[in-house]
């Protein structure tokens, strides 16, 4: 995810808190916070498919699912 979009979900958040949000900015908000979240379990999978577990004999398995 580009750094701009983080930048806009982390400035629509601030001004969620200081004086609300409109129905529009509340929309893109929720689709921004939607892919950013599909973004981060797509790297967290491909992290996990390439971890492997060593067992007490030293053998090393994949992480099943």
């Amino acid at each position: 995810m580009e750094q701009a979009k983080i930048d806009r979900i982390n400035a629509l958040a601030r001004k969620a808190k200081a004086e609300g949000l409109t129905e529009e900015e509340k929309a893109e908000q929720a689709h921004l916070r939607s892919e950013y979240r599909a973004q981060f379990r797509r790297n967290l999978e491909a992290q996990l498919e390439h971890t492997y577990i060593m067992d007490e004999k030293g053998n090393k398995r994949k992480l099943g699912k």
